[in-house]
């Protein structure tokens, strides 16, 4: 009777532990179950090791018990990776390396065989997760052997001078472009948005040397604007002064031609008048010009050819009595 009753008793024992050991399996199971995916983030979901499927942002279910495992890829977030310095505080792992690679980084010889250090940014976007989790083991690492891949090629085909100076554009636009070939090219599930240079100089032994230069070719250029700035307000100034004088002699040669002509005109009509009638003519010009000249006279004496006294004068004009 006592081992029957001992025997029931252990059999009840396995039977709760077995349901408590279902009862637990289900609760870890349906724990595991759901999961979410941020707005930033899409969910790549592999069944038994093997791509299952892409999902988007939102609650989610999957098979528990490890058959399904999702990964969270930032698809909806600007990433950037820095070479040759570091921002404090970033929370990318990939963003910037130790301080001896940095050094390594911005090291770079130009196409006239002349050092330089350049620091630059690249700016992208994860635009397909699956490939970015399985094409490569590491594509982050990648996409930073591929930038200063492209940046010391850009780098070496131009001279010290382009590449600190004048052509910093040229290259940003440069590199830009054969990055974003190169991307596609390897299938890393990126898309390069912006590739901006930060601090380009010459090496620190040369730094005082290159100031030095940089501010007399700043002197030279000022010298040179001042200068422009005075021809411009100069030259134009005699030029007006030119075009002045030259404009004033042209309107008195052509007064004095128009006055010749009219004057020429006017002989040649009393010539034609004299010829017709040269007595008549005659007497009316010498009144014209007796009218013309005794106004101006200040005494008029009138002398009588046919009087032959001591004083043969007439007074016309009163004298004036003394003051």
């Amino acid at each position: 009777m006592l081992v029957r009753i001992g025997t029931s008793f252990y059999t009840l024992r396995l039977r709760l532990l077995g349901l408590a050991l279902v009862v637990a399996l289900l609760l870890a199971g349906a724990s595991s179950m759901f999961y979410t995916v941020d707005a930033e983030f899409q969910g790549v979901v592999l069944r038994f090791g093997r791509y299952h499927k892409t999902v988007e942002p939102g609650l989610r279910a999957r098979v528990p018990f490890g058959v399904d495992r999702v990964y969270r890829v930032p698809v909806r977030r600007q990433l950037k990776q820095e070479f040759g310095f570091a921002t404090p505080g970033a929370t990318n792992p990939y963003q910037s390396t130790s301080a001896s690679e940095q050094d390594l980084e911005r090291s770079m010889v130009t196409g006239d065989l002349n050092a330089a250090t350049v620091e630059w940014v690249v700016q992208f976007r994860v635009t397909d997760p699956r490939m970015f989790l399985f094409q490569f083991r590491d594509p982050a690492e990648a996409l930073r052997d591929l930038s200063e891949s492209v940046m010391r090629e850009v780098v070496g085909d131009r001279t010290v001078d382009e590449v600190i100076t004048v052509g910093r554009q040229e290259i940003e636009s440069d590199a830009l472009d054969r990055l974003k070939v190169m991307v596609e090219q390897y299938h890393l599930g990126f898309s390069i948005d912006q590739l901006q240079l930060k601090n380009v100089n010459p090496p620190a032994p040369v730094q005082p040397s290159f100031n030095e230069v940089n501010q007399a070719q700043q002197e030279r250029e000022k010298a040179i604007n001042v200068a422009s700035g005075e021809y411009n307000k100069t030259v134009p100034r005699a030029r007006g002064e030119a075009q002045e004088k030259i404009s004033t002699a042209e309107g008195y040669a052509i007064r004095r031609i128009n006055e010749a002509e009219g004057d020429a005109n006017r002989f040649q009509a009393v010539f034609a008048e004299y010829s017709k009638a040269p007595a008549v003519t005659r007497q009316r010009l010498y009144l014209e010009t007796l009218g013309e000249l005794l106004p101006r006279l200040k005494g008029k004496v009138v002398l009588d050819e046919a009087a032959r006294q001591v004083l043969p004068l007439l007074q016309l004009t009163p004298e004036k009595p003394p003051p």
